[in-house]
């Protein structure tokens, strides 16, 4: 008998004689985090995603690119990386130049503008698919229009939060959207800019991918 063999054997003698049942995971969540109201949610999503550094702007449908604009004037950007063709981005594209703020697109490949993207790109607007109530956590499925790098390059990274889509837990966010029928090929979730604590276990806040997340949060009549 063979090393293999013998190994295997011992397996074999040790395998449980029944298969334990799985765990009620979406019983667990139920009693772990009932549900709460709307603007309870609201209100922990903002609470948790600013302790973790990130600014929250509360802001109407009708008007969030004016907020927009304060908030890149305030910090001397007059850039912005768009997704061309996205209701948001659009919108931008209308009317955030006449303001001052010249508008660029992601429309090649990143081996033409990798110089562009990475020097010479201070901010970038994205969407968010929802957000998690729970851990302050926005949901983000980059696709061919809002592409992976235009939330982990430039340095200043403002998201476009629809209030309605927050969820109470990630079990109600995966099970509500219906997450298991398929995912993108790169799925981000995002709890403040970037940080880490590598060096001598001390937390630094921008050491790779954005120093600044800003939140807008669209609120009122969708």
């Amino acid at each position: 008998m063979s090393a293999r063999d013998r190994i295997l054997g011992k397996l074999r003698q040790n395998a449980p004689s029944t298969v334990r049942s799985l765990p009620d995971v979406a019983a667990w969540y139920a009693s772990h985090r009932p549900s709460e109201t709307a603007d309870a949610r609201v209100a922990r999503f903002r609470h948790y995603i600013e302790l973790a550094h990130a600014e929250v702007y509360s802001v109407s449908r009708g008007d969030w690119t004016a907020t927009l604009h304060q908030v890149l004037k305030a910090r001397g950007i007059d850039r912005l990386l768009v997704a061309e063709g996205t209701p948001h981005g659009e919108l931008a594209l209308d009317e955030l130049p006449p303001r001052g703020v010249e508008c660029s697109l992601y429309d090649m490949a990143i081996e033409a503008w990798k110089s562009e993207l990475f020097n010479a790109t201070p901010a970038s607007l994205t969407a968010a698919r929802g957000a998690i109530a729970e851990t302050g956590t926005l949901i983000l499925w980059p696709d061919e229009k809002e592409p992976r790098l235009m939330s982990l390059v430039p340095p200043v990274h403002v998201v476009l939060l629809d209030a309605t889509k927050i969820h109470n837990t990630f079990h109600e966010a995966m099970t509500s959207e219906g997450w298991a029928d398929g995912l993108p090929t790169n799925a981000l979730l995002i709890s403040g800019p970037s940080k880490t604590a590598d060096i001598q276990q001390t937390l630094a806040y921008g050491a790779h991918g954005p120093k600044e997340l800003i939140v807008l949060l669209l609120e009122g009549e969708a």
